[in-house]
């Protein structure tokens, strides 16, 4: 079939139970997720095999299986950004928050193999039915179906089997090692670990022409090295390890010593030091205490590389998720193409897996074979494989349904029944808990989200009925009363005319959209519309109770305004995603524009807006602007909204001056009048409205009140910013 559109092409429909790896509290353990949907630039595969990376994946549950506190104390950095938020919006918030995280879990595993079920808008070098790998933390997880970005889903070789195959993100990072060693024909390498990436890397080497000498403390690893080709296998509990590599290398020391153990001590790191020769190099693949030694590395002037993961491309998301590839001709050896590589040195039997491969799971049984490595006797397993059936390998399978029911509950209709649509980081840091304190007026029905897993660990945390990660499924349930769209921005335009079709109310978190035609759609809709549901903006400022109790002096004034507004917004590094799709004044400067006009009550007549002119590259000239906005009714304001400045400084200041009064907000925090009365309020969290906007949309949906803010005045601010993200 055509590459070119986001489809699926299926017709059987074959009843299974979606199943992915979770992480919770030091176990791992098979959940019934969502199916996902194929994205664009990705493609959707039904996983065949997975492969556990023991270390790694062995180290993050041991990680949530520790206390809180031990967890606290051993990661300060999150313990921080916890208190900050706190800080911010309230301690309960942040338990809420704090019990999410642990209470949900989290996916494993980054290495599989299966068959292409799906094929997104843009990608044109996969056809359903396919036979591919995939990695990526995150991403490639122990799950039935993965929907995986292009650059990190890499062919199988035709015939190859689906077990061998599902190792290759082990075989991209121990490639990437070897690369980074840069060694010739004949030279020595040292390897220190015998676990799942020495022993590839030790085949890797030896393929290369280079002399492999394997070092461990398990003899049962050792022999397996030693059956696979190393020259020569040393036990550091039998032997001086040191002296013997002296003695193989003629007195000179190993060329290189690639590091893949794991370990917290020091020690076996100075070993390597000393095992080199002068001039030579160590490469850190896996874990190791990092106390150096200054005098391991200053005589012999020793090189001390790190190799990151899988090689070229890991971490950026222009590579991975955006799908842009390097160059071929200046960057030979990215991450997919050493994958790619490793597969074929495995199909062609240059790497020799069967070793290696200890054990093979039924996905349902994950958690004994995390049990196995974790208490298991010894030897323990090398390799272990979960496998999901190879039942279904062609075009005419279609994946189990989207939707995983929480609990069955009678749709109360004097309740305003929400689905969410999305769940980052402000979902459930600020929307969910604000709805949590509402009951009497909402209850959270569904959860849509992109990812399964993540989705329904927010929905049993809120006792939603459903969580699904198809919008559709909540766009057809009649007992949805509004859906509340927090997704990225990118996506709020179409979400939003999607769920207005539908006749859904919709409360969209800002900004409405982020191009002029999204725009112009939306308010063709409107125009042709007979009775059309409610279109809220999260513009929240207005609701908070700052700007209510200062509206209700500014109603009564005789001239127009003079406001003068701050936004010290922080600075966000430039590849951020918040700077694209209209960046952050479309995104965040936008809540400003419409605080101002909430309080002028007029339109806009002119916008003029200046930028500052970096003189270096770190920042971004858009995200510092000065706006000022003239009103029809004479009032002006200004609109400082910057990333320089110190993130000490309160976010937000507000100064409104009228019929020689004049009224001060600080950070919404607290408000105070110089010649006009008001009513005190101080508070040590910022109350930006979040919480009071609900009981606006409650009473417009149940009590048929007004539109919390009217269409005019949404389409009105969006376009302003559109308007000022184009003037240079």
């Amino acid at each position: 079939m055509a590459n070119g559109d986001s489809m699926f092409s299926f017709e059987e429909n074959i009843d299974t139970i979606v199943i992915q790896a979770v992480v919770r509290k030091g176990k791992v353990i098979a959940e019934r997720v969502p199916t996902p949907n194929v994205s664009e630039g990705s493609v959707l595969i039904k996983v065949v095999n997975s492969c556990i990376s023991a270390g790694t994946e062995m180290s993050n549950v041991s990680e949530t299986g520790k206390s809180l506190i031990k967890r606290a104390l051993e990661q300060p950095a999150e313990v921080m950004n916890a208190l900050n938020f706190a800080k911010e919006n309230g301690i309960m918030k942040m338990i809420q928050r704090v019990k999410g995280t642990l209470e949900g879990g989290k996916p494993t595993g980054y290495s599989i193999s299966g068959v292409v079920i799906g094929v997104g808008t843009g990608v044109t070098q996969y056809e359903v039915g396919d036979h591919v790998t995939a990695a990526g933390a995150g991403i490639a997880n122990h799950a039935e179906y993965v929907d995986v970005p292009v650059n990190l889903v890499m062919p199988m070789p035709k015939g190859m089997d689906f077990k061998l195959a599902s190792t290759v993100t082990l075989g991209g990072i121990a490639m990437q090692g070897v690369r980074r060693a840069d060694l010739k024909l004949g030279e020595i390498c040292v390897v220190q670990g015998a676990g799942i990436l020495g022993l590839l890397a030790q085949q890797m080497l030896q393929a290369a022409g280079v002399r492999t000498i394997v070092i461990d403390l398990d003899n049962h690893r050792l022999q397996i090295a030693n059956d696979l080709g190393a020259e020569l296998v040393l036990n550091p509990k039998d032997e001086d390890i040191v002296k013997r590599v002296e003695a193989v290398s003629d007195g000179y020391g190993a060329d290189a010593v690639l590091f893949t153990a794991a370990t917290h001590s020091s020690d076996p790191l100075s070993t390597a030091f000393n095992m080199c020769k002068r001039k030579g190099r160590v490469v850190l693949v896996g874990v190791s205490g990092m106390e150096i030694k200054r005098g391991d590395i200053y005589k012999k002037e020793l090189d001390f590389l790190i190799s990151t993961s899988y090689g070229p491309g890991r971490y950026d998301d222009n590579y991975e998720k955006k799908g842009l590839d390097y160059p071929y001709s200046y960057v030979r050896w990215t991450e997919n193409r050493n994958m790619t590589e490793y597969l074929r040195l495995v199909h062609t039997g240059a790497i020799h897996l069967e070793p290696l491969v200890n054990a093979v799971y039924p996905i349902e049984e994950v958690e004994a074979a995390f049990d196995v490595l974790k208490n298991g006797e010894h030897p323990k397993p090398i390799i272990s494989i979960l496998d999901y059936g190879q039942d279904v390998v062609s075009a005419n399978f279609k994946p189990a349904e989207h939707k995983v029911i929480i609990t069955e509950t009678a749709a109360n209709k004097n309740l305003v029944n929400v689905a969410m649509v999305g769940v980052g980081s402000f979902a459930t840091g600020m929307h969910l808990p604000n709805l949590s304190k509402e009951t009497s007026k909402f209850k959270v029905k569904a959860i849509v989200n992109r990812t399964g897993q993540k989705g329904k660990a927010v929905a049993q945390q809120y006792n939603a009925d459903y969580t699904t990660t198809n919008v559709e499924d909540v766009l057809t349930d009649a007992d949805i009363d509004l859906v509340m769209i927090t997704t990225r921005h990118e996506n709020h335009g179409e979400l939003v005319l999607q769920c207005l079709k539908a006749g859904k109310n919709v409360f969209v978190e800002k900004p409405l959209c982020t191009t002029r035609e999204e725009l112009q759609e939306i308010e063709e809709f409107f125009q042709n519309a007979t009775n059309p549901p409610l279109l809220m903006v999260g513009f929240n400022r207005r609701f908070s109770p700052h700007a209510q109790e200062i509206k209700k002096h500014t109603d009564n004034r005789t001239n127009p305004l003079f406001i003068q507004y701050r936004m010290n917004a922080g600075f966000i590094p430039l590849d951020h995603w918040t700077h694209e799709h209209g960046g952050r004044i479309v995104g965040e400067a936008c809540h400003i524009i419409d605080l101002m006009t909430f309080f002028t009550g007029s339109k806009i007549t002119s916008i003029s807006s200046e930028q500052i002119s970096p003189n270096t590259g770190k920042i971004s000239a858009n995200d510092n602007r000065s706006i000022v906005l003239k009103y029809a009714d004479g009032s002006v304001c200004n609109v400082q909204y910057f990333a320089v400045g110190n993130k000490k400084l309160a976010k937000e200041k507000m100064e409104i001056h009228f019929d020689e009064k004049s009224i001060v907000m600080e950070d919404y925090k607290s408000v105070k009048g110089f010649g006009v009365k008001l009513k005190e309020m101080t508070s040590t969290i910022s109350k930006k409205g979040q919480l009071e906007e609900l009981d606006y949309i409650y009473n417009c949906l149940r009590k048929n009140g007004e539109w919390p803010i009217a269409l005019w005045d949404m389409i009105q601010t969006t376009a302003a910013t559109f308007e000022i993200e184009e003037i240079d």
